[in-house]
């Protein structure tokens, strides 16, 4: 836990604190920029994605060739540059280069983590446990970024605009913790001085085996990994499910604001309260699926709850109310992704897993396209956030029916992995 999951978790605050920035951001940048409409803000958000998508199956297959731990240094590297440029945008096209960009430095960061990664570290029964802790890291993230973002935001340091200092700020943790990551995490157990040679000799060992038992059923290649049912199925399901995830978070400062009236620190600090509600659910899914097996309802059942705090939000009385909702939605966009990502790692491995996870992950980001840029279409066509919300909703109860058509037996996979492996 402390020599990769640790790593991995600060990795992952970094990023999503840079990814989604420019949601808190937005609150000021329209005062400053003119050009910056609902519609425009919408598509610049969710144009991280189109760089993430083109060359994120490509980034994913080229780290598993090589080392994907130099990889994800580097990855992180790029992305504080490119925060840092986030600064300079004066004009409607530049904000759309720089936000592709941030999504092309970034892209295939967690189809290795997932993929390449963990599965080097962890046995098939110990990963849903492992990849849920190491996902609290988006709701950290946002617990520390919302309070954070909201004092920058009212701060005007150096001639910079607010918005322009929380760039910066947010940029420079990126920049310095590549350098560290390099050094501090190992791509395998063989490679770690702190594993002893019997630990090395125990998971390579398990490894084999439940590589052994993949093999038996089907050994996949990277091509028929992209092309099988069950990973398209999979493709669909986190499509609908990013709809309502990056359309959620990328608004969700700006609605709340919109439907309280509060003042950027206030709606940050507030958001602190959703992302601890998502957190501790988010922990025990996963706690609760390692110890049981069980991986479709554990997944299905916070989209649920998530689908109705979306759909009730618009219609929110007052504000604490509408934060009730906010908790709602938040818990549905985050509880379940921790297990979620263990479900293609029960069938693939290798190149065929990493690049299964890209073009799932990449499906996803289309998603993380659509969401945004449709939520700030409607919002300035209509001049609110009812319908988008609803939509949002429909989206992600519609991926919560499909995971439970899923097989069960590809859902608890990786238990029965571990018990052959042990008789």
């Amino acid at each position: 836990m402390l020599h990769v999951v640790l790593p991995l978790f600060l990795v992952s605050v970094i990023a999503f604190l840079d990814r989604v920035n420019i949601a808190y951001a937005g609150m000021t940048m329209k005062d400053t920029l003119s050009w910056l409409s609902p519609e425009v803000f919408g598509l610049g958000a969710g144009i991280f994605f189109v760089g993430y998508v083109l060359f994120e199956v490509p980034a994913s297959l080229l780290a598993a060739r090589f080392n994907a731990m130099h990889w994800v240094a580097r990855i992180m590297f790029s992305w504080g540059l490119v925060c840092v440029l986030m600064t300079t945008m004066s004009t409607e096209l530049e904000f759309y280069v720089y936000r592709f960009l941030l999504g092309l430095c970034e892209a295939s960061l967690y189809p290795v983590i997932y993929s390449l990664l963990i599965p080097k570290w962890f046995l098939p029964q110990e990963r849903a446990k492992a990849i849920s802790l190491m996902l609290t890291s988006l709701l950290i993230s946002t617990i520390i970024g919302a309070p954070l973002a909201g004092v920058l935001l009212e701060l005007n340091v150096f001639g910079f605009h607010g918005w322009q200092t929380l760039f910066i700020v947010e940029a420079v943790p990126a920049l310095i913790f590549a350098f560290i990551f390099a050094k501090w995490m190992k791509a395998t157990p063989q490679e770690a001085s702190w594993v002893t040679p019997e630990e090395k000799a125990f998971i390579a060992r398990e490894l084999e085996r439940e590589e052994t038992n993949k093999v038996k059923v089907k050994k996949y290649t990277t091509l028929q990994a992209l092309t099988d049912p069950k990973v398209l199925r999979l493709c669909l399901i986190y499509f609908l499910w990013v709809i309502g995830f990056w359309g959620f978070s990328f608004w969700m400062p700006q609605v709340l604001k919109q439907l309280s009236g509060w003042s950027p620190s206030l709606v940050g600090w507030s958001i602190v309260f959703p992302m601890t509600a998502a957190l501790i659910v988010q922990v025990w899914c996963g706690h609760s699926s390692a110890k049981t097996g069980e991986k479709r309802w554990h997944t299905a059942v916070p989209l649920f709850v998530g689908a109705a705090g979306l759909a009730a939000t618009p219609f929110s009385p007052n504000p604490l109310v509408s934060l009730f909702f906010i908790c709602c939605s938040a818990i549905g966009v985050y509880a379940g992704m921790g297990v979620w990502w263990t479900m293609p790692t029960t069938f693939l491995s290798g190149a065929a897993a990493a690049g299964a996870m890209g073009l799932i992950n990449s499906s996803g980001n289309v998603g993380g396209w659509v969401g945004p840029y449709m939520l700030g279409f409607l919002n300035q066509t209509t001049g609110s956030f009812t319908i988008g919300y609803l939509v949002m909703g429909g989206c992600m109860f519609l991926a919560g029916l499909l995971i439970l058509t899923l097989k069960k037996e590809n859902a608890t996979n990786d238990t029965t992995t571990h018990n052959a492996s042990t008789m």
